[in-house]
């Protein structure tokens, strides 16, 4: 019963021993996979098989796999393309909003775990209330979590990040449709088919693979499923106790593992606070920034109000989450809710 409760699967996710037997094996390696003679072979043989196990994971062909840094960097395309961003998509997709005949959009919210359909119309797609003649899908916390595949999507290009599956920080890739051409994310050497120059990370292509095929077994197997059933073990016996509290996204398609809920009047900071020392890690709906709370501007393009944005926080769990965590956390979470209901009369 003791020992700390992990519940923050959508920041990242525990490494998979998979994915540290890969990588520990890699570190043998000293070929570069530029390189001709039988060690850069050896390399590039690595890359090579990590490209198709990341490929498997989403139906894509293996030459469609651009490795890179993340998907931050594979979102970096957008600013030279010219793309509209639906208004909750993350970040690393917003930050290139404008004007141009891409629709970019996050497959799945990681705050909300709202799943959001790209729409097929007579001049191209639509989603989450903006359109455009070509599709851009950030699918970084929807992959290996429900089935998806990147031919039936209807997308040019996808993003894809490691250490949301299991695998380790600081590698990701971006899934360009045959055919298509894109500006390169970064010049130099013409390393991964021209399209991201530098040498590859041998370490982290190698456990991003490694990660891929067994996030791929995990949803084949069903593991998912359980874990739908844990989270709406947790909504419910948060519902019974704290009554006005509202669920986000609980009506429509979600990820299996996402419970996000605000109880109004209870700040979200306070909250991750209050269960970190309780000994379980969530994370907030809302983000500090150099000291200031910002609003989370997905829960207001949502439509919900100040009140739920500051009181938002995020559950998310994993294949790992057992039964018994869950209902601590729920148990602890009622109690820090009594108290705070209490200063609050």
């Amino acid at each position: 019963m003791s020992g700390r409760v992990y519940l923050d699967y959508n920041a990242t996710a525990p490494l998979r021993p998979e994915a540290r037997d890969a990588m520990i094996g890699a570190m043998d390696l000293v070929g570069n996979p530029s390189s001709v003679h039988a060690e850069g072979r050896a390399a590039k043989a690595l890359v090579e098989r990590a490209r198709t196990q990341v490929a498997g994971l989403v139906g894509a062909k293996p030459q469609e796999v651009v490795f890179c840094s993340g998907a931050t960097e594979g979102a970096r395309v957008l600013g030279a393309m010219g793309a509209v961003v639906e208004p909750t998509a993350h970040d690393c997709l917003w930050a290139h909003h404008g004007a141009g005949e891409v629709v970019a959009a996050g497959y799945a919210n990681s705050e909300t775990g709202v799943i959001l359909e790209p729409e097929a119309t007579e001049s191209g797609w639509q989603v989450g209330g903006v359109s455009g003649t070509r599709l851009f899908l950030d699918v970084v916390q929807a992959a290996g979590r429900v089935p998806w595949s990147f031919p039936w999507s209807g997308a040019e290009m996808a993003l894809l990040s490691a250490h949301k599956l299991g695998g380790p920080k600081g590698v990701g890739a971006l899934i360009v449709k045959q055919g298509v051409d894109i500006p390169a994310l970064q010049p130099g050497g013409g390393q991964e088919m021209g399209r991201r120059s530098g040498t590859e990370n041998i370490l982290g292509i190698a456990g991003f693979g490694a990660a891929a095929e067994a996030a791929a077994r995990d949803l084949e197997a069903g593991a998912w499923d359980r874990v739908a059933e844990f989270r709406n073990i947790l909504e419910s016996l948060i519902a019974e106790t704290a009554k006005e509290t509202i669920f986000v996204g609980n009506s429509g398609p979600r990820l299996p593992n996402t419970a996000c809920f605000a109880t109004p009047g209870w700040k979200g900071e306070t909250q991750v606070m209050q269960m970190d020392l309780a000994g379980f890690a969530i994370s907030a709906g809302s983000a500090c920034s150099s000291g200031k709370v910002r609003e989370s501007r997905v829960l207001g393009a949502m439509g919900y109000g100040t009140d739920v944005a500051r009181a938002a926080i995020r559950v998310s769990l994993g294949p790992d989450t057992t039964e018994d965590e869950v209902r601590r956390f729920a148990k602890a979470w009622c109690a820090a809710y009594e108290k705070h209901r209490a200063r609050a009369a």
